[in-house]
């Protein structure tokens, strides 16, 4: 499976002011790390739009277990990777490591739409690439 994995300093407008992190930053996180991971893939978003007629690829479902916190300053490593595939979903697990630690486990279902061909003020979900599949299945 390919995995990719970036570091994160913690900075002062994630905290709250107990100095922790505030929960919503870390999913704005996991959002930037899948971009940061299908770009790393080689399928930038903007790319993934125009090659395949897609309005975007949203989330459908989403969670976090938190284990350890962090607060400014601190570094951790977000480690991203795609963990299955369906017909037009797909789902995304992170892992936040501080220090070697697992601090965080969490997960996204994300759907590829596009518009609806009858009613374009509607969306459909979309076929996932088997290049897309190929390219994240291989290490």
């Amino acid at each position: 499976m390919f995995v990719h994995r970036r570091d994160v300093q913690i900075q002062w407008g994630d905290c709250d002011p107990a100095n922790i992190v505030f929960y919503p930053r870390y999913f704005e996180m996991f959002d930037d790390s899948t971009s940061v991971l299908f770009e790393a893939a080689g399928f930038s978003k903007q790319d993934i739009v125009k090659k395949y007629g897609l309005v975007g690829i949203p989330i459908v479902d989403t969670r976090a277990k938190f284990y350890i916190a962090s607060t400014h300053g601190d570094w951790i490593t977000m480690e991203s990777r795609v963990e299955s595939f369906k017909r037009s979903s797909f789902e995304v697990a992170h892992k936040v490591y501080k220090e070697k630690a697992l601090a965080i486990e969490a997960f996204e279902t994300r759907v590829l739409v596009r518009r609806h061909p009858d009613d374009p003020d509607r969306l459909k979900s979309a076929p996932i690439p088997q290049e897309m599949i190929a390219k994240f299945m291989r290490g």
